[in-house]
């Protein structure tokens, strides 16, 4: 498995244990979606940006 894949596998685990300690705290589904749909795209940004090979040839 890739490195970025285990990283994702993670941060899914993460956004899930925040979404689930928000709806615990009572709050509206609606946030509950807007914070895992943020917290995800920051997963794949973060993600992608520490796995990523750097160019070979820089200049």
């Amino acid at each position: 498995m890739s490195t970025f894949g285990i990283y994702l596998i993670g941060y899914i685990i993460f956004v899930a244990g925040v979404v689930w300690g928000l709806s615990l705290l009572g709050v509206p589904p609606v946030w509950l979606g807007v914070t895992g749909v943020v917290l995800a795209g920051l997963g794949i940004l973060t993600g992608v940006g520490k796995t990523r090979r750097r160019d070979s040839n820089t200049e």
